[in-house]
């Protein structure tokens, strides 16, 4: 592999920046200086460093957004900023988001450029527990909690799995479940009769918000990029 196709794969800095890196002599391998960018280098064997810092090969990166509200959940849009505008002075090539939350919605969306996990993970048949905590426009009845329980129908007569509603207190609810239709929150509470008013992903799979504030993220560890991988298994 290309020296400066590792380096930009790391994520340090854009292309051009990485070409200065270079010209500034701020590069090495195996404590070697190094200044021409196409040197080929093992990835796996090779210690790069710049400015004496240890540059580790990762060919996928994982990171848990808070997202706040007023962010699409989109790479780019003319009208509205973007959760990957969080991401930019990463410079991680193929970083997307992993599935949509609604401009109002807040809450836990994973960021990857791993394509083959993020596209199993938003498949139906990858069954991933989401869990929401909503408010809605009035006091809520217990009797919807059976109607969750059963598969909620839309209102195009499309039956939903079977979710978990858990009231919480008059106009507060938490909500479980595996699928991942079209704004499928605020249409099966619709579909009983309430509006959603606010609208926040506390997990998806087992990832949490841990103490993120909106719009922060944190990347993921290996323990938790290991667990992730279990459901391609």
């Amino acid at each position: 592999m290309r020296i400066d196709k590792f380096l930009s794969n790391a994520g340090i800095a854009s292309r051009s920046e990485i070409k200065r890196f270079f010209k500034d002599k701020r590069i090495t391998i195996n404590d070697t200086l190094v200044i021409q960018s196409k040197t080929q280098i093992d990835p796996n064997r090779d210690i790069i460093k710049v400015d004496n810092k240890i540059i580790k090969y990762k060919p996928y990166y994982y990171f848990v957004l808070n997202k706040p509200q007023g962010y699409v959940s989109a790479n780019e849009d003319d009208r509205y900023p973007t959760v990957m505008d969080f991401f930019t002075n990463l410079h991680i090539k193929g970083l997307t988001h992993v599935g949509r939350l609604d401009k109002d919605t807040t809450g836990v969306l994973l960021i990857t450029n791993d394509g083959k996990l993020g596209h199993f993970l938003i498949s139906p048949k990858s069954n991933v527990k989401k869990i929401y905590s909503l408010i809605v426009d009035k006091e809520l009845n217990e009797a919807i909690v059976k109607k969750f329980k059963d598969g909620i129908v839309l209102e195009n007569k499309e039956r939903c799995k079977p979710s978990k509603l858990t009231i919480v207190n008059k106009k507060q609810a938490t909500l479980e479940l595996t699928e991942g239709k079209y704004h499928q929150v605020k249409r099966m509470m619709r579909s009983v009769g309430y509006e959603v008013t606010s609208l926040n992903r506390i997990q998806f799979a087992f990832l949490t918000l841990k103490n993120l504030k909106p719009g922060e993220y944190y990347e993921l560890n290996d323990q938790e990029i290991n667990e992730l991988n279990k459901y391609l298994r």
